[in-house]
């Protein structure tokens, strides 16, 4: 599978031990690789999930194969050789045309202006409670330079916006979902309930467990 950038909660509920191997790839290269593909991209407007399958072809078995040999060595592979493979592995899933949903992802990445990218991933993010440096590492930018196009972009702070985002969230899970104040708290970006239940009443003139209670009667 393909997992877009960006943060995830994982949760495991099976006893049994599974082994997983994780290939992290940035944008840059992804981009870089694509454009150097001599048949141009063509796919439909087929949206695409924050987590892709991908066709399990006979090509893409082999790769995996193949690259497993170099890191069983004992000597670690040259850097120009591994860029070479994860070249193949793009390409490679970039030419199959069963991969339409990752297609789609990728031709928005050729496609997708700076500032449009910067206002998906923070749409995509802002309910993770990850620090500034970590947005700013998703965006492909230095901290200043984030917080500097995030200004120009969004005619905000990132404290600020992201507050107002979460906020929002966290009153549309207690209203519409069978959420606790807890749980509305921590899937809307806030590591402290305390935090989260003053910046509530600061924002909507009464408390978490307020709103609750009104929907339940």
């Amino acid at each position: 599978m393909f997992v877009r950038k960006g943060a995830t909660i994982v949760e495991q509920f099976n006893d049994e031990g599974f082994c997983v191997v994780l290939f992290f790839i940035p944008d840059d290269f992804l981009c870089e690789t694509l454009k150097t593909k001599s048949k141009p991209i063509s796919t439909g407007d087929k949206k695409f999930s924050p987590i892709i399958p991908l066709d399990t072809s006979e090509t893409l078995k082999s790769f995996f194969v193949s690259i497993f040999s170099y890191f069983s060595e004992n000597m670690e592979p040259d850097q120009a050789l591994i860029e070479l493979k994860f070249k193949e592995l793009v390409l490679m899933l970039a030419d199959n045309p069963n991969n339409a949903e990752l297609l789609a992802y990728f031709c928005s990445m050729l496609q997708e202006p700076q500032s449009v990218s910067l206002q998906r991933i923070m749409e995509d993010n802002f309910s993770y409670n990850l620090k500034m440096e970590e947005y700013a590492v998703l965006c492909t930018r230095s901290l200043s330079a984030f917080k500097r196009d995030f200004k120009k972009h969004f005619n905000n702070t990132p404290g600020k916006w992201l507050l107002e985002k979460r906020l929002q969230h966290a009153h549309q899970l207690l209203q519409h979902s069978d959420k606790n104040v807890n749980e509305a708290a921590f899937e809307s970006g806030f590591e402290n309930t305390s935090h989260f239940s003053r910046s509530f009443k600061e924002r909507f003139g009464y408390s978490p467990v307020s709103a609750k209670s009104a929907l339940s009667n």
